[in-house]
């Protein structure tokens, strides 16, 4: 017979030792890898994400500074006063030369910037004062004030806006409005209260130049390959700062950039940065040439350690794994034959005795204990209350004295399936579905008794109705229910069945008069008085059957009701 070719145990040996060593090393030099090129990215993001709110400090400190400016003209509570008065010839004058321009003049010295003031007002006794529109856009060269009525905008759209009902009193808006797109500037809009009487007097109008307000955002100061955009509310592109030749549609569309952004919350804006990872790319592959070299020399050097020791003991342990094979397998007569005295030799006789001791724990422990536990499923099973058959028989002969032949027909059929399923073909076990429908049975006999006293509400999961469970679970519950909840005349119970995760969870709700905290407690304890005994028995039989985890818990409130969970392991 041709003998068939077999690898040596050294080398079977050896190889899962390789084989984790290589994940082993990988795993750690993908981590260091990884970790590094992580750090590496990180501190960047860091870095270009502290610059990004440095610029968005610096650009709404300059937003703040005009809406200081508008601010400070909104309560003004002079300059209200003089808006009140409506009387021609002296009175406008005095209002114009000495309260209005001269209010106007000292707000535009303080800012430093080239902007420009607007005011339209209701007040049309007050003459305008304004300059031509033709030409470039006079902020490149100076600040300026200027006096319009309000009818000029009247029928403007970003007018209404402002001055609708739901528009908050006192807010500015940002907008680019008349010529502003056309100019490069921005204006911050608010509406002119008359704070004392609650009315509008005007319109308050800032301009200030775009290059102005965001002349901190420059791509330079994050790196020369990056871009730096603006972006409004809608996603227009106000502003962009990036190297020549840099488009930003491709960059928005590029997947191999770093992104990051911060928020202008005053304007309603956004700051982006697009920097291109290949900037990373020279210090990524320096690590990963460093990190590859390091893992294979820890490779190359562990290797040969491992197959000398491989070697060496490799020889001697093939009787005891052989012997662990049999054991695996279910041959506890297996026994080491070692000559000599060394730790080997005694590791034999431990295991020869160990063999001996498992053959007699086996049949004394382990078959013991299964018919134990099959013993007490049988004993706590067999407590059920039996004074149920007593009621239902007496229901039954009083039906048959009133002549109600439909409801005993019922009753009796109902009874029927009800013992059928509680003997279960003398089986602990059954499905889920057959303990919902014994529970059902048993619903409907007491329905006869209780009537429209008794309303029950089904919410069971189809998908659990194949999965097994101990027997007589439900039915107890319900019991309790109509024995010990009345809360007046009638009573409501919610029957629910669902499947949570590794578990399927029962929940019998009601709505009757509920239980305090000690009294739960008196009901759940293992050696507690006489109450709860059919919860306790419950209880401890799914305990018996699937574990400590599982069984009873009860939530209830005096007056409101009471919940009891029930859960057990999913199983087929």
């Amino acid at each position: 017979m041709r003998r068939r070719w077999s690898m040596p145990y050294g080398y079977k040996l050896i190889l899962p030792y390789v084989v984790c060593l290589l994940l082993a090393v990988g795993t750690v030099g993908l981590f260091a890898y990884s970790h590094s090129v992580n750090s590496l990215k990180q501190k960047t993001r860091e870095n270009i994400q502290g610059t990004l709110q440095q610029m968005r400090d610096n650009i709404t400190y300059r937003t703040d500074n005009i809406e200081r400016i508008s601010s400070t003209l909104y309560y003004n509570f002079n300059l209200q006063s003089a808006l009140r008065r409506y009387e021609q010839g002296w009175y406008s004058y005095e209002t114009m030369t000495k309260t209005l321009m001269p209010t106007l003049e000292n707000l535009l010295n303080y800012t430093a910037s080239n902007v420009g003031l607007s005011l339209y007002l209701e007040n049309d006794s007050i003459p305008e004062l304004y300059y031509s529109e033709i030409g470039p856009n006079p902020l490149l060269s100076t600040k300026r004030y200027e006096i319009f009525h309000l009818q000029r905008i009247r029928g403007e759209d970003w007018y209404h806006d402002l001055v609708a009902p739901e528009a908050k009193t006192g807010a500015g808006q940002w907008r680019q409005i008349l010529r502003d797109e056309e100019n490069g500037n921005i204006s911050l809009i608010q509406r002119m209260d008359d704070i004392q009487k609650q009315r509008s007097i005007g319109l308050i109008r800032v301009t200030v130049q775009m290059r102005d307000l965001l002349d901190s955002v420059d791509y330079r100061k994050i790196g020369e390959y990056a871009t730096l955009m603006v972006t409004d509310g809608s996603g227009r592109v106000v502003l962009e700062s990036s190297p020549e030749g840099a488009e930003a549609a491709s960059l928005q569309s590029a997947g191999n950039l770093l992104q990051l952004s911060e928020p202008l919350e005053g304007i309603g804006w956004v700051l982006q940065a697009y920097i291109p990872n290949s900037q990373f790319d020279e210090s990524a592959n320096e690590v990963r040439r460093m990190t590859l070299l390091v893992c294979l020399a820890s490779a190359l050097v562990l290797a040969c350690l491992g197959i000398g020791v491989s070697s060496y003991f490799s020889r001697r342990i093939q009787k005891i794994v052989g012997s662990l094979n049999a054991f695996h397998d279910g041959d506890f007569h297996k026994r080491i034959k070692y000559k000599g005295n060394d730790e080997l030799a005694q590791i034999a006789v431990a295991f020869n005795r160990m063999g001996s001791n498992i053959e007699e724990l086996i049949h004394k422990n382990y078959v013991a204990n299964l018919q134990k536990k099959e013993a007490e499923l049988e004993s706590l099973q067999a407590q059920i209350n039996p004074h149920f058959l007593y009621n239902t028989l007496s229901s039954i002969n009083r039906l048959a004295q009133f002549g109600d032949i439909q409801k005993l027909h019922t009753l009796v059929q109902e009874l029927a399936k009800f013992y059928r399923l509680s003997l279960n073909r003398g089986g602990i076990i059954t499905t889920v579905g057959n303990e919902i429908e014994h529970a059902k049975a048993y619903i409907a006999i007491q329905g006869i008794k209780y009537g429209e006293r008794m309303s029950v509400y089904y919410d069971i999961d189809p998908g659990v109705l194949e999965y097994a469970t101990v027997k007589l679970i439900l039915q107890p519950m319900i019991e309790n229910v109509l024995e010990h909840a009345w809360f007046g005349s009638t009573i409501g119970i919610r029957l629910v069945a669902e499947k949570r995760e590794d578990s399927i969870i029962f929940k019998i709700i009601d709505n009757g008069v509920g239980m305090n905290a000690d009294t739960i407690r008196q009901i759940l304890a293992p050696e507690g008085t006489r109450i709860g005994y059919g919860i306790r028995n419950v209880d401890s039989r799914i305990k018996l059957h699937g574990g400590s985890e599982y069984g009873v818990l009860i939530a209830s409130r005096s007056g409101i009701g009471t919940c009891v969970q029930i859960s057990i392991p999913c199983r087929l």
